[in-house]
């Protein structure tokens, strides 16, 4: 998976196609990424006494990672990643710009 926690990506396909967000968390194991602001679902929860009243939770749920797309501020569309060797590192590179991500 070349999408990492903290990374800018734009939704490309789904209901919140569209969308841009920050990853908070992937799942690379079973390709899935959380974005901050896309599939954000509702749970309805119980009370439980005093300290938790209970109510409507609303949270951002898991996506398909080949749902989302890296996205390129300095082109400002989605990008894909490549990858490059700079002395002897390897280091992602936005196929847009040509920049470097860090």
């Amino acid at each position: 998976m070349k999408i990492k926690s903290g990374d800018t990506v734009i939704v490309i396909a789904g209901k919140d196609k569209g969308k841009t967000g920050k990853v908070l968390q992937t799942m690379p194991k079973k390709n899935l990424v959380v974005v901050e602001g896309v599939n954000v679902q509702t749970k309805h929860e119980k009370p439980r006494g005093p300290e938790s009243p209970g109510g409507i939770q609303k949270a951002e749920g898991p996506i398909d990672a080949s749902n989302v797309m890296y996205y390129d501020s300095k082109a400002g569309k989605g990008s894909r990643i490549g990858y490059k060797v700079e002395n002897g590192t390897k280091v992602r590179v936005s196929k847009a710009s040509g920049q470097e991500i860090k």
